[in-house]
């Protein structure tokens, strides 16, 4: 599995990738124009990621723009649907309008920092990645 790992925050970036490098090639970025760029690069040499986590609040291009541009390059290519990326939120932020603006932006799911191995292994799980 090909992941990719978007937190400006580099303490919560090599927690995920420490979580998740058992379960692929992690490439971790620390902010949402280096990840995009990241995003269409894969797409166009036909390896895209199969998973990425995805920070909320980021200084240059916040999640949800990321989530929303990422779902664009991904209609724009003609990517079924089951085969686009999972794309997983993580933040400090679970207030309800948070989580709805997510998942309507096209998100597979949401977990809430501080994130434990177990929680990230469920959410996973429910995405039929594990």
């Amino acid at each position: 599995m090909k992941i990719m790992i978007v937190d400006d925050e580099r303490v919560s970036r090599i927690k995920m990738q420490q979580i998740l490098k058992g379960y692929g090639e992690c490439h971790a970025v620390e902010n949402g124009l280096t990840a995009i760029k990241a995003f269409t690069e894969a797409l166009l040499s036909e390896e895209p990621f199969d998973l990425i986590t995805l920070d909320i609040s980021m200084p240059d291009l916040g999640g949800p723009e990321v989530l929303t541009s990422i779902r664009k390059l991904e209609s724009k290519n003609n990517i079924p649907t089951e085969k686009r990326s999972k794309i997983l939120m993580v933040t400090a932020h679970s207030d309800y309008p948070t989580v709805v603006n997510s998942i309507e932006a096209g998100c597979d799911d949401y977990i809430k920092k501080p994130f434990s191995v177990e929680r990230v292994l469920l959410k996973l799980n429910a995405m039929g990645l594990a």
